[in-house]
């Protein structure tokens, strides 16, 4: 959303008001009055979406013992971590970064893993690949990118018809995330359970495939 500079005379009190509720709720003065000016006239902005969002998302694991939800100041960003089966229970940390562009950009998922251990970076990077190697056959061409154990992907809203203009709200699009999360995590630790074997694979193709049938828009 464009943004653009205007003058404006305010009460040195009310100012002050605003500034405590903007440092409560992790913003700015600018952010806080465009947002109380938008609920006004009843206008959703795209932090208001992002917030809505990321808080669907985070409903959705906030039950999930497996997972851990660090507070974050940012309105627009997310993360979790798990534990991966692998020796010392090594960290898996999922950041979720929401887009401020139109659907059906989404945003990006990053998955990292910090670890010195040579072997268990070898096998993330190897999980990594087939799962990138899986969606290109299942939905096409995705834009990832693999360095060690380090993962991105950018989400955007993929329709299994080639349908254009989806419609989704925040919630359907919370949902949506969250499922794409959980499947890629649950591959995760499948591939590691079976520590790489070949025999895995078709399971994990099994389990994106039924995340696939299950939504009406995919990510």
């Amino acid at each position: 959303m464009k943004k653009t500079v205007y003058s404006l005379v305010l009460s040195e009190d009310v100012v002050r008001e605003i500034d405590k509720l903007a440092y409560s709720l992790g913003t700015n003065r600018s952010g806080m009055i465009n947002q109380i000016l938008a609920d006004y006239v009843s206008y959703v902005t795209p932090e208001e979406r992002s917030r809505s969002i990321l808080s669907e998302v985070r409903e959705c694991f906030s039950g999930l013992g497996a997972f851990q939800l660090p507070d974050t100041a940012s309105c627009n960003m997310l993360l979790l971590r798990t534990a991966l089966s692998y020796k010392y229970n090594p960290t898996v940390r999922y950041s979720l970064e929401l887009s401020r562009e139109a659907l059906p950009e989404v945003g990006t998922l990053r998955v990292t893993l910090r670890t010195q251990n040579s072997a268990l970076i070898g096998a993330m990077a190897a999980f990594y690949r087939l799962w990138r190697e899986l969606e290109r056959r299942e939905i096409g061409e995705q834009e990832t990118a693999i360095e060690g154990e380090k993962f991105s992907r950018s989400l955007v809203l993929q329709s299994p018809t080639g349908e254009t203009g989806i419609a989704v709200g925040s919630e359907e699009l919370g949902l949506l995330i969250a499922d794409y999360i959980r499947t890629f995590d649950t591959a995760l630790k499948l591939y590691f359970c079976r520590e790489g074997a070949p025999d895995a694979l078709p399971e994990i193709l099994s389990l994106y495939r039924k995340y696939r049938r299950e939504q009406r828009v995919i990510l």
